[in-house]
């Protein structure tokens, strides 16, 4: 009898398992092959000016009857913007432009010779930066060796140009990476930030969010908005003197998937800058001496809404942002006694325990404040909760039950 059910309970499950991954990966290797042929029977173009537009001299009626406004349009977009790499052993750090910290003159040199000079040449945020780079260039006897590369970019936007400077920063040395006092726990989303305190031992002490809204905004907007949230986070962390801890979160969207179970929060994050919020929060952080810690996201906000949403009264970000900040500090969520015995005993990983417990526990979240009580297991969980819709119910009678 034993050996009946370990060849149907678990023998069939692993083969079939195995077989749908054998197929998965046979699926793959072919998408590459030909990917690997495409590319090698045909060099990719690239159009400079964008491919759009150059498909417009056929396809809109404006440009096909007046070819030259086209040709103007386009040559005005393929010489929008010019990066020069600096070079280490260049005089000031690049051999085109020559950039003077006393006047804030930058000289540019053509092809031709011609030197084109730009006045007042200002930078709102940097500028210290840049005159120690250029100066520390400038006074630097063996630069083949000591040497650092500056370089420069230029946009023309018809009325004005935008022109940056592209310097290497050296990472402050006075960064406070110390866990002793505990840290602060952060989780990124698409309308706020949430963030928790936790205590050197794991224990919350308090918890909060930030609110924005990118929705309808454009690029620079976005970027703006997230940048003064990441100044916002980083002042809390700098107050309590705690690090912050992030999950490296996957820009891709078909890869972050329906973490929240909302549509519209998915199609959101489809325009919502991740990333621009990392980079925002790590830049801020360098500044303001404070460490930036990255841990592995998987079921932290899983963890949270089952085990602390309820027990702490707060959301289940806020709850995500406090699995995140235990995490950082080196501890594992393991399943509470109220919901352990509905996970098999032969599985032992934690991360395994949560994903069978979103599984049984296949509700809508705000029902989660009623159904248990992980600070009393002797109660169970109430199936019959008025807050549960007909269909919640006998889903989740199944699924304990099995």
């Amino acid at each position: 009898m034993n050996s009946y059910l370990f060849e149907h309970r678990y023998l069939d499950v692993k083969m079939k398992r195995t077989k749908a991954k054998i197929g998965r990966l046979k699926h793959r290797l072919d998408r590459l092959e030909q990917k690997k042929m495409k590319l090698k029977e045909h060099i990719p173009s690239a159009v400079f000016g964008g491919k759009k537009l150059f498909k417009q001299q056929f396809t809109k009626e404006e440009f096909i009857k007046d070819h030259e406004a086209w040709r103007k349009l386009f040559l005005a977009a393929r010489n929008k913007e010019m990066i020069i790499s600096g070079r280490k052993d260049a005089g000031s750090g690049n051999f085109v432009f020559h950039y003077n910290p006393a006047t804030n003159e930058l000289h540019m040199t053509s092809i031709g010779g011609r030197v084109v000079i730009f006045p007042e040449v200002v930078f709102p945020y940097g500028q210290e930066i840049v005159n120690k780079a250029v100066t520390d260039q400038i006074q630097c006897k063996n630069k083949k060796t000591y040497g650092k590369p500056i370089s420069w970019s230029i946009e023309d936007h018809g009325e004005y140009y935008i022109i940056k400077c592209l310097v290497d920063v050296e990472s402050n040395p006075s960064i406070n990476f110390s866990t002793s006092d505990g840290v602060i726990g952060v989780d990124c989303n698409y309308n706020h930030i949430a963030w928790t305190d936790v205590s050197k031992d794991g224990n919350f002490l308090e918890s909060g969010k930030l609110s924005f809204s990118i929705e309808g905004k454009t690029s620079g907007q976005i970027t703006k908005i997230l940048e003064a949230e990441a100044i916002a986070l980083v002042d809390i962390a700098v107050r309590k003197k705690k690090p912050i801890v992030l999950e490296k979160l996957d820009t891709t969207l078909s890869k972050v998937g329906n973490k929240y179970g909302n549509k519209k929060a998915n199609r959101m994050k489809s325009m919502f800058a991740y990333r621009k919020m990392i980079q925002a929060i790590k830049s801020r952080a360098d500044k303001m001496g404070v460490a930036v810690i990255e841990v592995n996201p998987a079921y932290t906000s899983i963890s949270g809404k089952l085990k602390y949403m309820r027990k702490f009264g707060i959301s289940i970000h806020q709850a995500a942002a406090f699995t995140i900040g235990r995490r950082g500090l080196g501890y594992k969520e393991k399943a509470p006694k109220v919901l352990k015995k509905y996970v098999p005993k032969e599985v032992s990983h934690h991360w395994k325990h949560w994903s069978i417990l979103d599984k049984k526990f296949s509700v809508r979240t705000h029902t989660l404040y009623h159904l248990f009580n992980v600070n009393q297991p002797h109660q169970g969980i109430d199936v019959f909760h008025p807050s549960l819709l007909e269909e919640e119910k006998h889903q989740l009678i199944k699924a304990l039950a099995s």
